[in-house]
């Protein structure tokens, strides 16, 4: 038996975990197991080194650092939760994945990208999502709906420029995977944004 692996990806703002639940319902209605999580974290041990990333700090954080440290509650998260998960047969919803270190530590950082993909082949291997759904927006209108959510975390933090950079790497990484990515219009309301969705649960239950 073999599950289903969705991941959901988008900068920040653009109302990954508003749809996500929402997501969940409609495929529980027909009839699927559905495990919700997130990175970094989804596990007690990859949710404390996500509070190491979000902390805002006096120490500032070497870029090499980050990405280890999301690589590696990515590794607990995918042998403790993620894995166990899809051999059971469920489905699995996680808000950001390895597209998510692409886009931030690769475009946004300007880390090494053979370096993310070595990790990537370590860390991640052949458990790579049946399905992304980007949800874009744009940058002055993402960071306007996180500023009203609560006090930025130490990414959130960051430059205009460097969340330019991050919508461009998804989007570009869309294009190269149109087998894969599924992109949403996320500036549009909420009603709209699932009603973008819909078509998308319709492929997803055609899956055999």
């Amino acid at each position: 038996m073999s599950g289903r692996f969705i991941t959901l990806e988008g900068g920040e703002g653009a109302g990954k975990s508003s749809n996500m639940e929402w997501l969940a319902e409609q495929l529980r209605a027909a009839g699927k197991t559905v495990l919700l999580t997130r990175e970094p974290g989804g596990t007690p041990l990859a949710e404390s080194i996500r509070e190491v990333l979000l902390a805002p700090s006096d120490e500032e954080m070497a870029d090499n650092t980050e990405l280890l440290l999301v690589f590696a509650a990515r590794a607990q998260h995918l042998a403790e939760k993620i894995r166990p998960a899809l051999a059971r047969g469920e489905w699995v919803l996680c808000d950001r994945f390895v597209d998510a270190t692409w886009a931030y530590q690769g475009a946004g950082r300007g880390l090494d990208q053979d370096a993310i993909g070595a990790l990537e082949e370590l860390v991640v291997a052949t458990s790579q999502p049946d399905m992304t759904i980007l949800f874009d927006v744009p940058v002055d209108v993402g960071m306007a709906r996180a500023g009203k959510r609560a006090a930025l975390d130490r990414i959130e933090q960051e430059d205009r420029a460097f969340f330019d950079r991050i919508r461009e790497c998804y989007l570009q990484r869309a294009d190269q995977q149109p087998g894969r990515f599924r992109v949403l219009d996320a500036g549009q309301p909420l009603e709209q944004v699932r009603a973008q969705l819909e078509p998308l649960i319709t492929e997803m239950l055609t899956w055999p």
